[in-house]
């Protein structure tokens, strides 16, 4: 059972404003799409980035925080991630079908979350 309540000290180390939180494969999406997160930190506050190789726009809850989140807000912001209704074309929404594959260096917990929770609805 992981942590919920893990907290990683920090996204950035020295001078960096930017890192790769996760990075997130979906193998039941119609492209085999793989989604990476970015925090960026401005001013302060750290803001969350979805970008794919097709440079779609997602919507993530939450999109920013003043401190890295909880695990559970992570999950939180992977499972109810979003394509921009606004600016979408086609069927991309498909992008987001099943239950991603997950590796981080920040939550390492998230790999075995979302491995046992494919299992559960049998994707693996």
């Amino acid at each position: 059972m992981p942590d919920f309540k893990f907290q990683p000290e920090t996204y950035f180390v020295g001078e960096t404003t930017s890192a790769l939180v996760v990075r997130l494969h979906y193998p039941e999406s119609t492209w085999g799409e793989q989604i990476s997160v970015y925090a960026h930190q401005f001013g302060g506050k750290i803001q969350f980035e979805a970008v794919d190789f097709y440079g779609n726009e997602y919507l993530l809850y939450p999109s920013s925080s003043w401190e890295p989140l909880v695990f559970e807000d992570m999950v939180y912001l992977i499972e109810g991630m979003q394509v921009n209704q606004d600016t979408f074309e086609g069927n991309i929404e498909l992008v987001l079908d099943g239950i991603p594959e997950a590796e981080s260096l920040f939550y390492p917990e998230l790999a075995e979350y979302f491995a046992e929770k494919r299992k559960s609805f049998g994707l693996d």
